[in-house]
């Protein structure tokens, strides 16, 4: 594995694209997002106001959903829900209240190395995201899954 720059976040039209999941989840129409990528509603941590985001679902642990905090432990929605962790979330058209538990580096690793095996072009491009270039190997995942936060979401 080895760090690379991590991307500038998008800009223009590719900015437009990566935001279409959170507007259409905002109107309404979930149902039309795929299910690989959830919509987290969390209170923000300072202004107490709600705040959006929709982020990809690396793994289920039972009826839980695992997120991670592709930026790192510096991403608002992390420090968010890290400060208040009672979140809705939403997959698809189904909608439910969650609590928000962080897990620890050996697991975060775990999940990393199971997504990478269950999707590999995705895994690597994934990590891609977050500043790191894979080989693809389940050695180079984990320690992806090592050096970013994950996040349990456990439905209530």
């Amino acid at each position: 594995m080895e760090i690379i720059a991590q991307p500038a976040p998008p800009r223009g039209l590719t900015r437009l694209l990566y935001r279409l999941p959170n507007k259409l989840y905002r109107a309404g129409f979930g149902r039309l997002v795929p299910a690989r990528l959830l919509y987290l509603v969390h209170i923000g941590r300072k202004s107490g106001r709600r705040r959006t985001v929709v982020l990809e679902v690396v793994g289920r642990r039972g009826g839980s959903y695992v997120v991670c905090s592709g930026f790192g432990p510096s991403a608002d929605w992390y420090r968010n829900v890290l400060a208040t962790p009672e979140v809705d979330i939403q997959v698809r058209g189904t909608r439910s209240r969650a609590k928000a538990v962080v897990l620890d580096a050996e697991e975060g690793a775990e999940i990393m190395a199971e997504y990478g095996a269950r999707h590999p072009r995705l895994g690597r491009n994934l990590a891609r995201y977050m500043g790191f270039a894979v080989d693809g190997s389940e050695a180079d995942f984990r320690e992806v899954g090592r050096r970013r936060p994950f996040v349990r979401l456990d439905p209530r």
